[in-house]
């Protein structure tokens, strides 16, 4: 099979197409053939040499594809069968990707959509989860217009919870349209966010890492109720909760966003496509900061 991988660290010019040995599912696994594959921060870390040491590489964490083989004891899924999820070893751009966890693809969505979700949802999910937010509370999320911060207003108005969320002045209409306040970024947030909500908030999700835990902590009450995924550095200084996924991740929402997207109450499209010989664009597209939403590599 043909799949992303660098043999060096570096710029996305060190990113290749190569032929691979084709994996093969293992018991509770199924193997699909790729149409789409998420692009993700993680990807370029990686790439750049900040998270595992050993090269060769392979890429991606989340596919969407139609199933071509099961693994020992799977009974939930058929040969043929449209599904999205997580890929068992970090190898999902790529024409064949084993998935550890996967649901089927909502009727209403493409691949390259269903390819969007899988990290968005988890990450947004968990954090939620570990805030304790439900009906009632006010939540402020910090970056709320990229493909984790929107995940997380929407799925924390799903729970019944007022958002606020910051972004550029640009993005605030985007906010509004998923059911969030918008306040802008920047300094004098704490009197932005105190216009909209004088008492403060319950609790708030840092998805940006833009150093603004001190203001976060200090609207929300206290550090115990605030998390980030973005700012370890920070969530070490002030006592904060980083949240990560090696200490268990929300796989549940994979099979409960079908009914979400379904009702019209989710909607994360795929901001940008690239064909997966253009793996070096999309990782330019994403390391320059500026796409909204979430950047699908198209496969076969």
């Amino acid at each position: 099979m043909k799949a992303a991988c660098f043999h060096r660290f570096g710029g996305p010019e060190v990113l290749q197409i190569v032929e691979l040995p084709d994996p093969h599912p293992g018991p509770g696994q199924v193997r699909i053939a790729v149409r789409a594959a998420g692009v993700n921060p993680s990807d370029w870390k990686k790439r750049r040499g900040l998270m595992d040491e050993g090269l060769p590489q392979t890429l991606g964490h989340e596919a969407a594809g139609v199933v071509d083989a099961l693994g020992e004891g799977v009974a939930d899924v058929a040969v043929g069968d449209r599904v999205f999820g997580f890929s068992a070893e970090g190898a999902a751009q790529a024409e064949l990707a084993v998935l550890s966890h996967y649901a089927p693809i909502p009727r209403s969505l493409g691949f390259a959509d269903a390819a969007a979700l899988p990290a968005a949802i988890e990450t947004a999910t968990r954090a939620l989860d570990q805030l304790g937010v439900a009906s009632g509370g006010t939540l402020l999320v910090n970056g709320a217009s990229g493909s984790v911060g929107s995940a997380a207003v929407q799925l924390a108005v799903v729970r019944g919870a007022r958002v606020i969320g910051t972004a550029s002045p640009a993005n605030h209409d985007y906010l509004r349209s998923l059911g969030a306040d918008p306040v802008a970024y920047g300094e004098g947030l704490v009197q932005r966010v105190r216009a909209l909500a004088p008492e403060g908030v319950a609790r708030a999700l840092d998805v940006a890492g833009s150093g603004v835990l001190p203001e976060l902590i200090e609207l929300a009450g206290g550090p115990e109720r605030v998390v980030t995924i973005a700012d370890f550095a920070g969530a070490r200084e002030h006592g904060v909760t980083f949240s990560r996924g090696d200490a268990g991740r929300a796989v549940h929402v994979l099979a409960e966003i079908g009914e979400l997207v379904e009702a019209g109450r989710f909607s994360l499209p795929a901001a940008q496509t690239f064909p997966l010989a253009e793996i070096a664009e999309a990782h330019r597209a994403g390391e320059d900061g500026h796409a909204r939403g979430k950047l699908v590599l198209l496969v076969g």
